[in-house]
């Protein structure tokens, strides 16, 4: 599966003000509700994200997270990614603060292709110069011309 087929357009935001991780989490909820056709629920979206971050962080190093989590609500997988103004302490294994969040929604019974995008994100979010890029993107769209093209380097 394709970036490009999870995320659009209307699920990206640049420049984002947060103050912590609880708040971007109830942002990208927010996103998420206001630009997908499902039936989902910010609150829903809120708990699923948070119940996954009691398990641990999902800020994966080097400023960026992945938060993901399971909802029962839609039968596609759904993405939303948030570039911040300045970064928030996201308990990272790394100790840094995060400024790029992947955030990823997957049907409940999904399994091998939440996997599978996981380790794909993991690997996008590792090359150095893509999160460049993306710190350096001064708009929406070019953030998700970046997120919706990337190639993995052969």
């Amino acid at each position: 599966m394709n970036i490009s087929d999870i995320i659009a357009p209307e699920r990206v935001a640049c420049d984002l003000g947060a103050s912590s991780k609880k708040r971007v989490l109830e942002k990208i909820s927010d996103m998420i509700v206001s630009n997908t056709s499902s039936s989902l629920v910010t609150q829903d979206i809120i708990n699923t994200l948070t119940a996954r971050e009691r398990l641990g962080s999902t800020g994966i190093g080097y400023g960026v997270a992945i938060p993901h989590g399971r909802v029962k609500d839609t039968d596609t997988v759904i993405a939303a990614f948030v570039q911040l103004q300045k970064g928030v302490d996201y308990d990272a294994a790394d100790n840094q603060t995060v400024d790029l969040l992947f955030a990823l929604l997957v049907p409940e019974k999904s399994t091998e292709e939440h996997l599978q995008l996981l380790a794909q994100l993991a690997e996008m979010f590792s090359d150095e110069n893509f999160r460049t890029e993306l710190r350096a993107a001064k708009n929406q769209d070019v953030i998700y011309q970046l997120l919706s093209h990337w190639k993995k380097a052969s």
